[in-house]
């Protein structure tokens, strides 16, 4: 039975959006009207790659210049992975290398190989934002040797330290963003994922607490076999085990909305796939809902309030489904559990990857808009 056309009991509450929560992303490729961006990559691993392969597949390239990349690999090899990728395919756009160049297509883009962020030539290429996506750096003094070398805003491609001037999660706060905001954090795909459903779930009945168990994919931190590594779980083989990790989500949302510090906690485990992650969200609301109700919720916030950020389904999925998602998180209707009608389960997926690189550019995007005013 499809839950959204079962009645709602009377001690449910049920739902439609408040006229003041319309917080969808308008910056797609095909509205976007602003000047050109130039743009740098720092770091071209698995989100700098994934960040231009989504810069040509979702039509960006027509609004933004990729003007160089900073990458200690050899540009050999920087286009060898981008053209074949085991996880998301054979990049449709044919790369070529010319001198130290970088050719897509028509575009042409300028490799570099500097390991010291204050011998970038930011200022001389006219660099707008710089996206640092080599997880190395993420302390604000990174973002402001940057800024010092010539780019005029730093986007990190994680959540860098909480004194960043702003955390960016499209369609929740990309409004807030001022021309004051130079060094900007754009999240973990964790948090883009997350934040977006706590959000709907808040806005409709009003969210109490709540724990997260985020199961994510294996990274390239951990090991192919057991090998030595400082955190002993991480010395594990990465195929062979399901490894409890670190995570600071909750400290992540708490960043995001204020209002939910010291109310919620998670934890994480990475799994013996490749990409998308699931996240298992348990929530206690101050109202009365069903499964219909919660469903009826997060189906309309994915239609009109959130499309393109939020997705809902009730097809039997799995996690390869989901694989090169652009979407930041989709519900998994089957799986929404209430005990004692105020104790709420909801299972989302991400591709942990493509629908992260895609607001990425969109957080670009908006970072342009306002250096355009």
């Amino acid at each position: 039975m499809n839950c959204l056309h079962t009645s709602a009991s009377r001690s449910t509450t049920s739902w439609q959006p408040p006229r003041h929560f319309d917080r969808r992303s308008s910056l797609n490729a095909a509205q976007y009207s602003n000047p050109r961006i130039r743009v740098a990559i720092n770091g071209f691993g698995r989100i700098g790659r994934s960040v231009l392969r989504a810069w040509v597949e979702s039509g960006w390239y027509q609004h933004i210049d990729i003007v160089a990349i900073n990458e200690p690999a050899t540009i050999e090899g920087m286009a060898h992975l981008l053209q074949y990728d085991s996880t998301h395919g054979r990049f449709a756009a044919e790369v070529r290398v010319r001198d130290q160049m970088l050719c897509i297509g028509e575009a042409t883009i300028q490799v570099l190989h500097r390991t010291e962020i204050h011998d970038l030539p930011w200022h001389a290429l006219d660099i707008d934002v710089v996206l640092e996506c080599s997880g190395v750096f993420g302390a604000r003094s990174d973002g402001e040797a940057h800024l010092a070398a010539g780019a005029k805003r730093v986007l990190f491609s994680h959540p860098a330290s909480p004194d960043v001037d702003f955390t960016l999660i499209q369609g929740i706060n990309h409004a807030e963003l001022t021309a004051e905001h130079r060094i900007i954090s754009n999240g973990s795909c964790t948090t883009n994922c997350i934040v977006p459903v706590i959000k709907v779930l808040d806005d409709a009945f009003g969210v109490d607490s709540g724990t997260i168990t985020t199961i994510h994919s294996s990274m390239n931190d951990q090991q192919v076999i057991d090998a030595y590594h400082d955190n002993l779980r991480l010395a594990r083989a990465a195929s062979q085990s399901i490894i409890p990790v670190d995570t600071r989500l909750a400290r992540g949302i708490e960043r995001i909305l204020p209002k939910f510090a010291g109310r919620f906690e998670a934890i994480a485990v990475r799994v013996p796939t490749t990409n998308v992650t699931a996240m298992d969200l348990s929530v206690t609301l101050t109202s009365n809902v069903d499964i219909a109700t919660v469903n009826a919720a997060l189906q309309a916030a994915s239609q009109r309030i959130l499309p393109g950020i939020l997705g809902y389904t009730e097809l039997p999925l799995v996690s390869s489904d989901f694989n090169h998602d652009p979407r930041s998180a989709i519900v998994d209707g089957t799986q929404t559990r209430v005990s004692h009608r105020q104790l709420v389960k909801v299972l989302a997926w991400c591709d942990n990857e493509w629908g992260f690189a895609n607001r990425m550019l969109e957080s670009t995007a908006g970072i342009g808009a306002v250096l355009s005013h």
